[in-house]
């Protein structure tokens, strides 16, 4: 069987299929030492998901349960859910969005593979566009989101380097250059893998570049304001009609609602609207459905505030207590957390690639992720881009600590 070069390029190995199969393998196989140090799975954190289940439980006695499930919603999305956000985020935030601004998808995955394919590959005119990343490493899931390869264009960060054996990644705004190629900036904040927040400064300079060359700046906001809000640092979250904001409901507790948020100009949002209509009718409505009431009511503010930012804030405290004291004598820096729910440790002088360290972990049923995956088109040479992992954090304090002894034990075999 002959495959079109679409069915090529998305039937290859690539790195986020590879690893998401390697954590399906290893959650399957439900082996009494397995360390998930891995992946991107929120906290199951209980009094969120008894809130959840007693809203499903409301959805039921309701009536609406019948209608989240029996009815399609249009394109762009469920309309209540999206005149209660735009409500909400006008409140918190000052702004002056509508339903229009809003568009939904099937998750985040779903949300940058058409505004990628949207913005940047092959033009009408016959010229290629590409998706800036002004600084890498950046999120996995994005460099095989492209239709066209080669569509992705990224900076090395400058590495400021901090007290405590930490580090953090800063663009390098000497080196970056945006030419007439780029058709969309693209950056997590806060970043997945590394957990830095783009500072205010900087992100404002990156919202000038872009307006002055007239691309939008596609913020992923999946971990920030206002909701799952797992941010230490002090930040603000503006939108104006040439930002492009995405969320989503995953961090919340929802993977797998699979609902993606896109906040955008009413021209993006309705083009995201006839891609899903084409692409998948409409989007999941079991997400919308679920958190409507609760944002109206206000009840959100509670679920971030006083339930999921309290247990990463703790999780987080016990990570960088347990990193103090085990690696304490070994050659590893970690970046300044930030953000979201991981840890990036960058393992100074290490012999073999993290590949090889992920591999060597992996035989020991402990699962990092391997970083050379997250510097989309950065020169592999580069011998930093072999020396970081990432872990994620929101685990049993326990199996953290297992799996952190082992790392180190390996460690010093190699260092």
């Amino acid at each position: 069987m002959t495959y079109s070069k679409f069915g090529e390029k998305f039937t290859r190995q690539s790195g986020i299929g590879q690893l998401m199969t390697d954590l399906g393998h290893a959650n399957a196989s439900q082996h009494p030492d397995l360390c998930m140090l891995g992946g991107g799975n929120p906290a199951g954190i209980p009094a969120a998901q008894e809130l959840f289940q007693n809203e499903m439980q409301h959805l039921i006695e309701s009536g609406h349960f019948q209608s989240m499930l029996g009815l399609y919603d249009g394109p762009s999305g469920e309309q209540a859910f999206r005149s209660a956000l735009a409500g909400y985020l006008n409140t918190e935030f000052g702004w002056s969005i509508s339903p229009k601004n809003i568009s939904l998808t099937n998750g985040s995955q779903n949300s940058f593979f058409y505004l990628f394919n949207l913005l940047a590959g092959e033009m009408p005119d016959g010229s290629s566009k590409k998706v800036l990343f002004p600084m890498a490493p950046e999120y996995v899931g994005y460099a095989d989101a492209g239709l066209t390869d080669d569509m992705f264009k990224s900076y090395r960060p400058r590495i400021e380097l901090l007290e405590g054996n930490q580090f953090k990644y800063r663009v390098d705004f000497d080196r970056l250059e945006i030419g007439e190629d780029i058709g969309a900036i693209c950056l997590s904040r806060p970043t997945n893998p590394t957990g830095n927040v783009v500072s205010d400064n900087e992100l404002a300079r990156l919202k000038e570049l872009a307006k002055y060359h007239a691309v939008p700046l596609i913020i992923d906001n999946a971990y920030g304001q206002p909701f799952p809000n797992v941010i230490h640092s002090n930040t603000t979250l503006n939108w104006d009609e040439d930002t492009i904001l995405c969320m989503s409901l995953s961090k919340l507790g929802l993977p797998g609602a699979r609902t993606g948020i896109v906040i955008a100009n009413e021209g993006i949002t309705h083009s995201l609207g006839a891609l899903s209509g084409i692409i998948t009718l409409a989007p999941n409505s079991v997400g919308a459905a679920l958190m409507t009431r609760l944002i109206e009511s206000g009840e959100i503010r509670h679920l971030t505030r006083d339930i999921i930012k309290p247990h990463y804030d703790a999780c987080l405290q016990n990570a960088l207590e347990l990193f103090n004291d085990i690696f304490k004598d070994l050659p590893v820096r970690l970046h300044k957390p930030e953000g979201a729910f991981f840890l990036w440790f960058w393992i100074e002088g290490i012999s073999i690639t993290s590949q090889e360290l992920y591999q060597r972990l992996k035989a020991r049923n402990v699962y990092v992720i391997p970083g050379e995956e997250f510097f989309i088109d950065v020169d592999p040479n580069w011998k930093h881009t072999q020396e970081c992992v990432r872990i994620n954090y929101a685990q049993p304090q326990e199996k953290l600590r297992h799996g952190f002894e082992i790392l180190a034990e390996e460690l010093r075999l190699v260092v």
